[in-house]
């Protein structure tokens, strides 16, 4: 297994493990946490399966799973998740899926967060094109997106199915070449 550790200036990004596996069911099982997030709340041993796929795909050659335990510098404790998916067809372009424990909402967290994963996509993995879905009333996560560099490039209508109503998604981008210069996180 590579392991994968990047730091910005509050946050760090490094691989999950089995020992974050309560942390991350404080994000994925909460319903605050997960109000705007593609899938209902999940349960600790769904977290658990979580964690074993990226585990997994740690091991897989080529790499196209990336799941970050999101932490303050100063803490080994993980507030967040974040994951990074290489597109199978399109091995220039990932997806990527952020989530924060709402105690850690509205102090910019979520656009460091932003920043570092659109880092680590472009300028370790070489990516090409780096996108987002979210919720179109995560006006929240339009921000984080928007100031950390990444374009609105429009919406899909019923996306997501989840709470037992279909949901549009609004899809952010990033490419390479603007991104690149774009400040530091």
């Amino acid at each position: 297994m590579r392991h994968v550790e990047i730091s910005g200036t509050r946050l760090r990004l490094r691989e999950v493990t089995t020992d974050d596996v309560d942390a991350l069911h404080a994000v994925y099982g909460d319903p605050t946490a997960t109000e705007h997030l593609p899938f209902d709340p999940r349960t600790r041993e769904e977290v658990e399966e979580i964690v074993a796929e990226a585990l997994r795909a740690a091991e897989a050659e080529p790499r196209r799973l990336y799941v970050f335990a999101v932490t303050d510098l100063d803490s080994p404790e993980a507030v967040g998740v974040a994951r990074l998916h290489i597109e199978a067809d399109h091995p220039h372009s990932a997806e990527i899926g952020l989530g924060l424990r709402p105690d850690h909402w509205g102090r910019g967290i979520g656009t460091d967060l932003v920043r570092l994963i659109l880092m680590f996509g472009f300028r370790h993995l070489r990516l090409h094109r780096i996108w987002g879905a979210r919720s179109p009333a995560n006006t929240a996560a339009q921000l984080a997106m928007l100031v950390a560099g990444m374009v609105e490039e429009g919406r899909i209508r019923h996306h997501v199915r989840a709470r037992g109503v279909w949901r549009d998604s609004i899809v952010h981008s990033a490419l390479e070449d603007e991104w690149e210069g774009h400040r530091e996180t």
